[in-house]
């Protein structure tokens, strides 16, 4: 049975998220919680809380947490909120903050 995991809308950079996530994807679920709880970045937050929601639901349907498995981790581009910076000549250089989503898909074997 699968049990899913989403977060929208997390203000950062996809490729950012995507590294975080690689290094994790070969783990099992508690072992990425462990791992991520020690990670010096700031995309191992999103990604810890998006996999303890997985595995709670998980555990509300009945499942057993040390049979649970990463089935897929999917990062997402999300919208862009487009901002303007003033430079010189009267001219402005636009920049994007992008968002994220991120979707988390656990299986029992």
């Amino acid at each position: 049975m699968e049990y899913h995991a989403t977060v929208k809308y997390i203000h950062m950079s996809t490729k950012k998220v995507r590294l975080v996530a690689d290094s994790i994807r070969s783990l099992s679920p508690r072992k990425a919680i462990d791992m991520l709880t020690l990670m010096n970045k700031r995309a191992a937050k999103p990604l810890l809380n998006v996999i303890s929601s997985a595995i709670a639901s998980a555990k509300a349907k009945g499942a057993k947490e040390d049979r649970l498995s990463f089935k897929t981790i999917e990062i997402m581009g999300g919208p862009m909120m487009k901002r303007w910076r003033a430079v010189s000549r009267g001219m402005a250089h636009e920049y994007k903050k992008r968002m994220t989503h991120i979707r988390i898909v656990l299986e029992e074997k």
